[in-house]
Parts: structure tokens; sequence; C-alpha cells
């Protein structure tokens, strides 16, 4: 094996692919559009209905975009690090194996999900697109057998360092991720799959010290009692935290969407009163908005808010609450208008509750619930909710005014669904680190399995996916970081998150082979905690429905 596999010139060659890479998705989009549009309307957009029922079609869209979006970051992030004299041997490879593996799944079929592909005749590119010199090098040689056995060696002798290559973040955030690295290891690592296994609520003594380091308060601004800082630095603490255990890395999820409702849409004295208290974790938020039967379509909700003199009566029921026996305070959607049918009907509440435990999980009147059983992501635990009678200030009404609720909810869905791709790369990466080390130790057949190809090929190919999702995710950070509208790049993040962290759980488990089986082995949680994030905070299903919405205009 030569010892260095990697290509001459490859920004060069990662440069120059990009441009026939876009060029297609403009083609493909272009030709969607024209196939899907309604052409009695003025405004030549698609559909909803026309989406949903060409959504194979749509959802290649989708997959392609994300595809396009990811390499074109991948590249950028070489180039930075080529410019501060840090593209070392591994993170070029890392790119190198990047780009050949993506290019080919463009040619020859995106995985969707395991029995799903996104190809190009699907978006009516019968005929496949000519390929230059630099896409077909990079097809032929990228993701060579010798450059994933060289990245693999690599890895080997970087295992203390958890993000296996330079992440391109500046040293702020590199030192903010040493610290909760530091933590995560030494606090939750230990004891997470015990907790798992005994079905636990994460230890307080875990939230304070996480309240302590700022967790809950990380981008509420210092005027209200946080710390000011960037969506690329919840990124980081998100990683790290749910790289030790999803449960822990998820705490923070709450506090952040609560913030931003009431960031977004909550009056002066609102943001006064509750960010501080949000932000010590003084007081712990759950956000109470899916019902039966209804999902992810939340403008069917049913759950009703009578005002009735000073208070708001709620009336309803409500599932998948995370967190909602120790929480204080509910983020709960609830409709207003008893006229209304649809989202313009529903209003955002912050609504006051006694914190429970697990002998009276919820002591209010007009409040009981039950535990929902879970595979996988128990640190919390799940709960069904019946609200029957329970009263709510009219003052905690958010922002002062009724039907607004939806909107101010849809505010927060770019930050939900960029920390959610931050927590699926943490799980991802602790599948990566956990399947590494099982592969190292356990000898077969006179030798370690990572000595065997088909073994290192699969930790390669996590290593990669999983920086491919993280610049994804950073960038979408920095797009919020920079108050750009992101809802695109953050569902695009989240959707590639979540299928690198379920693949990488997928593969660690078969490297244990049938030892990942066994409960006692942390590759079976994690593999549990990683099903869920193609699931909450939109489906995969519907994520790429809301991108391939974006993409037709």
């Amino acid at each position: 094996m030569p010892e260095l596999a990697v290509l001459p010139d490859l920004l060069s060659l990662t440069g120059t692919a990009l441009t026939p890479v876009a060029e297609l998705l403009e083609t493909a989009k272009t030709d969607l559009h024209a196939r899907l549009s309604d052409n009695d309307t003025a405004s030549g957009q698609v559909p909803a209905a026309k989406i949903e029922q060409h959504q194979h079609a749509a959802h290649s869209l989708a997959w392609l975009a994300t595809y396009v979006t990811a390499l074109t970051q991948m590249h950028d992030w070489g180039k930075g690090l080529q410019s501060e004299g840090r593209f070392g041997e591994m993170e070029q490879l890392l790119l190198q194996i990047a780009f050949g593996e993506y290019l080919h799944q463009i040619w020859g079929g995106i995985p969707m999900s395991q029995g799903e592909t996104a190809r190009l005749t699907d978006l009516g590119q019968q005929a496949a697109p000519a390929r230059n010199d630099a896409i077909q090098t990079l097809m032929n040689s990228g993701n060579s057998p010798e450059a994933r056995a060289r990245l693999v060696v690599l890895m080997q002798d970087n295992a203390g360092h958890a993000t296996f290559g330079a992440t391109g973040l500046e040293d702020e955030l590199e030192m903010i991720r040493d610290q909760f690295r530091r933590f995560a290891d030494d606090r939750v690592v230990p004891n997470a799959h015990e907790w798992h296994l005994r079905d636990e609520l994460i230890p307080m003594g875990i939230i304070t010290d996480m309240a302590e380091m700022g967790v809950f308060g990380l981008t509420i601004p210092e005027e209200y009692g946080g710390f000011g800082l960037s969506k690329a630095s919840m990124c980081v603490v998100s990683e790290e935290l749910s790289r030790g255990y999803i449960g822990v890395g998820s705490l923070g999820t709450r506090s952040e969407i609560a913030a931003e409702l009431i960031l977004g849409g909550g009056t002066e004295a609102q943001k006064q009163k509750w960010l501080p208290k949000i932000a010590s974790a003084e007081i712990l938020p759950t956000a109470v908005f899916t019902e039966p039967n209804t999902g992810s379509d939340l403008g069917s909700l049913r759950t009703r808010a009578r005002q009735e003199g000073d208070d708001y009566v709620i009336t309803g029921n409500k599932t998948w609450i995370t967190h909602a026996a120790r929480a204080g305070v509910m983020t709960l959607l609830a409709r207003t208008d008893p006229d209304s049918d649809d989202y313009k009907g529903l209003s955002m509440f912050l609504a006051e509750k006694t914190p429970g435990d697990d002998a009276d999980p919820f002591p209010d009147s007009g409040i009981t619930g039950g535990e929902i059983e879970v595979l996988g992501y128990r640190g919390m635990k799940e709960y069904e909710l019946a609200f029957d009678g329970f009263r709510v200030p009219a003052e905690n009404l958010l922002g002062a005014a009724e039907g607004q609720g939806f909107k101010q909810l849809m505010q927060t869905f770019e930050s939900a669904r960029i920390q959610t791709a931050a927590r699926a790369i943490g799980v991802a990466q602790s599948a990566l680190e956990v399947g590494m080390q099982y592969a190292v130790e356990r000898k077969q057949f006179g030798k370690p399995l990572i000595a065997f190809a088909r073994v290192s090929d699969k930790l390669a190919m996590m290593a990669v996916e999983i920086m491919i999702a993280r610049q994804l995710s950073y960038f979408a950070a920095r797009e919020k970081d920079a108050g750009i509208r992101c809802d695109l790049e953050a569902g695009m993040a989240k959707l590639l998150g979540a299928r690198v962290a379920w693949a990488a759980a997928d593969n660690a488990l078969q490297i244990h082979g049938g030892n990942g089986f066994a409960l006692e082995y942390q590759i079976s949680r994690i593999l549990c905690d990683a099903r869920i994030l193609n699931i909450f905070e939109g489906a995969a299903e519907i994520q790429a429905t809301v991108i391939a919405r974006r993409l037709l205009g």
C-alpha cells in the first residue's frame, strides 16, 4: 500500500467537479418544475397536491440538492483548511472519499432509505449527464480501497481525537468542544448505558452541572441571563453531549425551542420573566405540540384553549411529550378559535406546571399523564398527557395575541433542526468510536477485526459521512448566525444527519456481530437511539417534502 493514497491536486479536482454537478441539479429542478407546475396559475408554482402525487420524484430532488450542498461545503471546508495550513493527509482522504462516493451515488442512485433510491431517471434525466475529467477521476479513484485503508490507519493513530480530522472551526469553538468532550467522557459515557438499561431519568446532578456549564442558556442573549453564543456553538455542544448519550445531548433542545419561541414571539415582559429562568435551568421546559392521530399535521390539532376571565382553560390530549414530568413550563400549542380547522386558529402558551417525579409525575389539577415505553432515547422519558380543565393565566399567552401559535412555532424549526442534525452527528460519532474500539480489540482467525477490509471499510465510510454531515450542519448554523433564512439548509442537515447516524449505528453493530445484539453492549443502545433521529423534528419524508417545496418555489 502506498504511503500516500491522496489524489494529486485534490482541491482542483473537487472544485472542477462541482460545476457540472450544480448544473445537473438546476436542470433537474427546472425539468421537474415544468412537469409538476400548474400552467393555469399565473405564479407557475407547483401545487402541493402535485408534489404529493409525485412524491418520489420530489424527494429525489431534495436528496440530490442535499448531496450537491454537502459536497460544496466539503470542498469549502478543504479550501479553508488548506489556507490555514491544516489540510493534512487525513482531511484530504475524508474529502477525496466523500467526493468519490457521493458522485457515484448521484449518477447511480442516492439511498433515501434501505429500500428507496433516488435516481436521475426519477427526475426526468433519462440520459446520464456528461461527466468531466475531474468527476471521472474522483469516481474512478477517489473512494479506492487504498484510500479507505490509509484513512483507517490514520484514524487509529488519532483515536483520542473524537472528530477524526480537523473540523475547520475556529479555536474558540474547539475549546468549547474540548470542554464538553471531557464532561461527556467523565460524567456521561461511564453511566449512559446503565441509565438506558434501567430506563432511568438522567440524574439531576448531571443537569445541575450542565446548567453551570451554560448549556441551557448557550444562545440566549446576555441581557436575558444567557451566554449569547452562536448556533455553531450549539452544534458543537449538542454533538459532544450526544456522543456521550443522546438523552443528555437532547436536554438542551427543549430549552432551545422555548427560548426561540419567547425571543421570536414573546412580549418584553415574557422575555424578562422566562428567559433568565430557562438559562439557569431554574425551570426546565417541555414542548407540548404533538397529538394522537395528528403526528406531523399540526394544523389538525384539537386541544382547545377557552378563555374564562383571566385564565385559559385547556382541554385535550397530547402525546410524545419529552421530559414532561420534570418540566416546570410547557410550551403548549392549542386551538383558541373553535371555528377554525387549520393552523390559523392555533395559539402558543407558556403553561406553568409543578415538576413531578416518578411517584407523582403530574401533581397539578387538570393534567394527568402516563409514560410511553420506548426502545431508546430514554433518559428524559416520553409521556402521553391529558388536559381536563387545566388553567393557564392569560398573561402566559405567547406574544399576548391569539392565532399566532403556528407562525411562532415555525420560527423555531431552523434552530431545532440544526440542533437535531448535531445530535445525529454525535450519535454517529459514538457508533464509530464504539465500533472501532471493538474492531481493534476483538480478534478472529488470529488477527483483529479491523485488519479485515470489509470491517475497516465500514469504519472509513462512517468517518467520511460523519464529516460530510458535520460540515452541512455547521453551514446551516453559520447561515442562522448571519440572520439568513436557512430552513432549506437546516432541513438538509437534519435529513442527511439522521441517515448517517442510522447507517453508522447499524454498521457498528454489524462489526460487533452477535455481541451487538446483546443488551450488555453499548452499541445495542446506540442503534435504538439512532433510529429516532429519522422521525422526530420532522420525519425524513416530511423533511424531504419541505425541501422539495422550497426548491420548486
